[in-house]
């Protein structure tokens, strides 16, 4: 039972939720907001569980694979559906909450308010690509996917808690330049961890010549000279900014565990690993970010 717990978590990506929601938290604290009201952060929860699952579904390879976590979908397929059915009935649910109270604030929202927040769903559409657009499909760009991730994910977590916040507080503010900071960290992060996942894929993204780092360069170049140089780069860039900002020491140390912990992982991806040494370790240092980066702030 426990077994088969763990597995619906991580493979039904409800750790990505999680991992979207404590990100959430941490940057509207970085930026000295206030956290929002739960529903919104049941909202992010249910549109990353949905997000990502839609990947997985629409797979027209999702008929027979050596892949434990693509079995894991046929087998459970009835499950996945609910889920899927569940997670966009909330994501609607909260919208429409949102329009129906908020319209009024949102009709008044500025360009600096609107800019920002739209280029978040439109990196997510343009990931999975559109029906009347095929070639624009970005996931099939090997080298260019995990940035799109990356942004996805940045502007999920840093600038649409905020927006969010002064759209319910009916206030005019966009993004401060701390916000647009955090946004590059996070992006900067994420899209490392993403680059460190296609390695795992290297198989399977080789067959459909998906031309990922460690396709087109091999896993050695790709984790000593394309994942530990952009680790190592944001760690001094974050130790520049904190020394900038007078953070103290005790939050500078919590903020650098994260890079430090990048940094160690990556090396270890050397050797052979299974799919749930990415899914809770890799991934899971979106969370370890997360809780040190609350924990400093606070």
């Amino acid at each position: 039972m426990v077994r088969a717990i763990v597995k619906a978590f991580f493979f039904g990506n409800y750790f990505y939720g999680l991992c979207a929601v404590a990100l959430s938290i941490e940057a509207t604290l970085q930026q000295g907001y206030t956290l929002s009201q739960s529903y919104y952060y049941l909202l992010v929860f249910a549109i990353t569980v949905w997000f990502y699952t839609l990947a997985y579904i629409t797979d027209p390879s999702l008929s027979s694979s050596a892949n434990p976590r693509v079995n894991w979908y046929i087998k459970h397929r009835k499950f996945v559906n609910s889920s899927q059915i569940i997670c966009l009935f909330i994501s609607l649910l909260v919208g429409v909450y949102v329009a129906v109270v908020y319209w009024h604030s949102m009709l008044y929202m500025s360009f600096k308010q609107l800019f920002p927040i739209l280029l978040t769903p439109l990196a997510a559409v343009f990931y999975y690509g559109l029906s009347f657009l095929p070639k624009y499909n970005l996931r099939k760009v090997g080298w260019l996917k995990p940035f799109v991730i990356g942004f996805t994910w940045a502007g999920l977590i840093t600038i649409a808690p905020i927006i969010f916040y002064n759209l319910t507080h009916h206030l005019p503010q966009g993004i401060s330049p701390i916000g647009w900071w955090l946004f590059l960290k996070n992006f900067m992060f994420v899209s490392v961890l993403c680059i460190m996942f296609d390695i795992k894929d290297y198989a399977s993204d080789s067959n459909y010549n998906v031309k990922t780092f460690v396709v087109t360069k091999g896993l050695r170049y790709t984790i000593f000279s394309i994942i530990l140089p952009l680790s190592v780069a944001g760690l001094v860039s974050f130790l520049i900014f904190g020394s900038l900002n007078h953070f103290s020491n005790k939050r500078l140390i919590l903020n650098i565990f994260p890079f430090i912990a990048l940094i160690i992982v990556s090396y270890a991806l050397h050797k052979r690993r299974n799919i749930f040494f990415y899914l809770v370790i890799i991934d899971g240092l979106m969370l370890f970010k997360a809780i040190c980066g609350i924990i400093a702030s606070l």
